[in-house]
Order: C-alpha cells, then structure tokens, then sequence
C-alpha cells in the first residue's frame, strides 16, 4: 500500500463506500477478498482541472461528464474537479446551475466545482461567500483571452482578498497578454498562420512574467495562490523563489508539457493543429526542469487540464469553416485517462519516488481544494476510492486502448509499464483491467469545503 508518506504491507477493508479499515489482519474469514499481490494500492487518483462538456466557439470539448469520467475511471482516477463558467452577463449562480445540469446523472466517479469568473459586477466579498455556502471553494482568472475571459488585475486583487477571508482560493492561467497581444500581431502580419507560430506568440517570458506578477499579487494580499497548468522553467522559478519566501503560492504542471515538446508543431498543419493548447507546448529542456520539480516538491500537484477536440473540430477550428491560421484552432489536449500512468513511468525510472507519485498525483491535490481526507488518503473514515495498480502491466497508449472521444492519441507512440488492474469509486468497482464496468451515475457531486491549504479543515 501506497500513501504521501510511505510504502507498507498491508490490508484495506472496505465496508459500503467507506474505508473500514487499514492494516495486518483487520479482515474477518466472511469478507470477500480481492488479491492484490505484486500490486501497488493506492487512493484514488484526483485531477483538478478538467474541462468537460464546454463550449469553445461552435464546437465543444469532446468529452462530456459521461465519457470523460468513464476515460478518468479506465486510467485511476476517481474524483475530478471541473471549470464551471460564468460567461460575461452571467451570474455565478447561473453558470454553476447550468454546469451542474451537465453532469448530474451521468459521471461515473465523483466530481466537483471551480467557479471561472469573467467579470465582477458585484461585491467580491459576496460572491465568494455565496458560492462557499454553495460548495464552491475555488475560482479560476485569466490573465489573458481579453475577448472573453480575461479580467484585470484589479479583479484579481478584489477576489483573491475576499477569497483569502472565507477560506477559498483563486487560480490564475499565467500568460501576460500584452506580450501575447504584440507577438501575434507581429506573426499575423507577416502572414505567419501556421500552429508553429501559436508557440512562437506566446514565450516562455509571458508565462514568468504573469506568474511575477501574480505572486506579487498574492504577496499584496496574503491570499494562497494556484497556477494552473505551468508549462516553462521560468515560471517555476518564480514559484519556487516565492514559496522560499513563505508566500502560500502551489502550482500544478500537466503531462503534455513533461512528455510533449514544441517539435509536435513542425509537423504537417492538420496534425501540429492537433498540439495546440496555452500555455503552448515548449522546447524539451523544460520537461527536465518541471520533473526536477515535482521530485523537489516546487510543483506540487500534476493534474490534466483535460480539455480535448476531435481531429475534426480542430480542422473545423472556433468558427466551423475551417482555420486560417492559429488564433482559429480550438486549444486543449486529452489528458484524464493516462495522467497517473504516464506520472508513474518516473517511478519505475526511479525519478521520482511510489508516495511521491501518489501525493502529487491523489492527496495534495484533495488537500488543497477542499477534499481532504475524504479523498486522496486511505484511512478508516475516508471514501473507499482505491486503485490497485499493476505495475507490470503493459499498455500502448493508442486510441483503440482509450477511452477518451478524440479519436487519437498525443501519446500513441508511448507505451506504458503499470496500468489500473481495479478501481473503485466509493467501494463500487468502476473499471478492472483498462475497461469500464457501467456504472453512470455512480459518481456524486463534492461539496467542498476551505481550499489554499495543506492542513486538513
């Protein structure tokens, strides 16, 4: 058994969704027994940033609660925690209702909120508040897409004080858009349209600068301080320097930017199309430097920001008519199914440690938000969310093995040692052997409770 803290022999007993028991010789002769013998037993994994069912231009992200948590419960993962949205002329209110009417009845594994403000109409104070009463302890800003979801940073002070009073935390997307603004300006002008140039407008220095900028911020407020999905060496530096200070600022990295590389936009345009998401893939040297920093604890969390497209949506970009260059490409890539077996190859490398794979990958990120230890941990008390992972199990990371609804794989030259052999949501087995077990509407919603620390509430 695997936990945050250490690797032990030992017994899980699992009575109705919850833990019963932990331990060597905790069974009784009448229980039903799952052996787990040359296997590593872990919770279950927790992926906070996953993007299911959301609109972008005319297309959407192609996994919906269903077929997203169906895809999470295949690869380990049993609790996620989803971007609803409040577009502009929206209230929080309404775009948390309409979010919860997307999944409710159909996940698979549990699921919970993030609240991504576009505007602020309003008291801060309030609406932090409100959605805190609501179970909603956490809020998404940009700090770029000014046509739609950006705010300013004068926003982003008012909510991160509010949400430093009442126990909740922002998350930031980090790329300074003046920057951005400038360099695509400059490549659209030069006719430059192909994705290539999507990396190209969007530096490394524009994810360090916002990320400066942000821990000034939280400096100014006090208030704890999430990056989402960190991409560049830079950036990290900012984030390690800070928490050195004792500033409360955590960070989470993403699977596409430890395995994938900015080489994947030099291929053909249909299939660099494909590789498009912000912060942008990077050059390969950044992947050394954001494992340095998962083994080193300056990330704390890996998580997906599970937002895919079909080759065909890509193809068809933001309008349906096709793309004319690289601002037109829906961003996102595929991420929920694969997130803790890929993590896991650096275990098997000896990169990375077995309870440091499970607590950036399952317990800090329940601890942070809200979920902690109900989720993420293996006590008596907590929900019965296991993984018994094989770690000799091998798996090609093609399409034909995954369940994700794009169609093709970022990884499909990839292939795994160690994949789930069983897991359960809650005591109820969801998927054996990389294939599911029906189970919709398994999955519950999380209210959660005080998110920005590492101390359980």
């Amino acid at each position: 058994m695997v936990s945050a803290a250490d690797v032990r022999r030992a017994d899980v007993v699992i009575a109705g969704e919850q833990i019963a028991a932990v331990g060597t010789g905790v069974g009784t002769p009448d229980d039903e027994v799952l052996d787990a013998t040359g296997c590593l037993v872990i919770p279950g994994a927790v992926d906070v940033h996953t993007h299911m069912d959301m609109e972008v231009g005319v297309t959407r992200s192609a996994d919906d609660f269903l077929s997203g948590t169906v895809a999470a419960a295949c690869g380990g993962t049993t609790t996620v925690i989803d971007f609803a949205t409040a577009y502009r002329g929206e209230s929080a209110a309404h775009g948390l209702a309409i979010w919860h009417a997307k999944a409710r009845g159909r996940a698979v594994v549990d699921y919970g909120f993030h609240m991504t403000v576009t505007e602020l109409t309003g008291d801060a104070d309030d609406l932090v508040a409100e959605m805190a009463e609501a179970g909603v302890t956490s809020f998404k800003l940009y700090m770029t897409y000014p046509d739609r979801l950006m705010v300013p940073d004068e926003v982003i002070l008012e909510l991160m004080r509010a949400a430093g009073e009442h126990g909740a935390m922002v998350s930031l997307h980090c790329e300074d858009d003046a920057t951005v603004a400038s360099l695509r300006s400059e490549a659209l002008s030069a006719g430059r349209t192909e994705p290539r140039w999507h990396a190209w407008s969007r530096p490394p220095s524009a994810e360090t600068e916002a990320v400066k900028r942000a821990v000034r911020m939280a400096e100014e407020t006090g208030a704890p301080l999430y990056i989402v999905h960190l991409s560049s060496a830079g950036a990290l530096e900012q984030v390690r320097l800070a928490r050195e200070r004792g500033v409360g600022v955590f960070a989470e990295t993403c699977p596409q930017y430890l395995y994938l590389s900015a080489e994947r936009y030099e291929d053909i345009s249909e299939r660099a199309a494909r590789f498009v998401c912000a912060p942008p893939l990077r050059d390969p040297w950044h992947q050394e430097e954001l494992w340095e920093g998962l083994r080193s604890g300056a990330l704390q969390v890996v998580a997906t920001d599970h937002c895919p497209f079909t080759a065909a949506d890509k193809k068809s970009g933001l309008t349906g008519g096709g793309w004319g260059d690289f601002t037109q490409i829906p961003g996102g890539l595929p991420g929920i199914e694969t997130r803790l077996a890929l993590v896991y190859q650096k275990v098997a490398e000896g990169v990375l440690s077995a309870p440091q794979w499970v607590d950036r990958c399952c317990t800090t990120p329940a601890k942070l938000f809200g979920l902690h230890p109900r989720k993420g941990t293996l006590e008596p008390g907590s929900d019965a969310d296991v993984v018994v992972f094989d770690p000799g199990a091998r798996r090609p990371l093609i399409p034909e093995r995954l369940h994700m609804k794009i169609g093709y794989s970022p990884y499909e030259d990839v292939v795994v040692e160690g994949w789930p052999a069983h897991v359960f949501s809650r005591g109820r087995l969801v998927a054996r052997a990389g294939e599911a077990v029906d189970a919709p509407g398994w999955g519950t919603w999380l209210r959660r409770g005080p998110s920005g620390s590492m101390a359980d509430p």
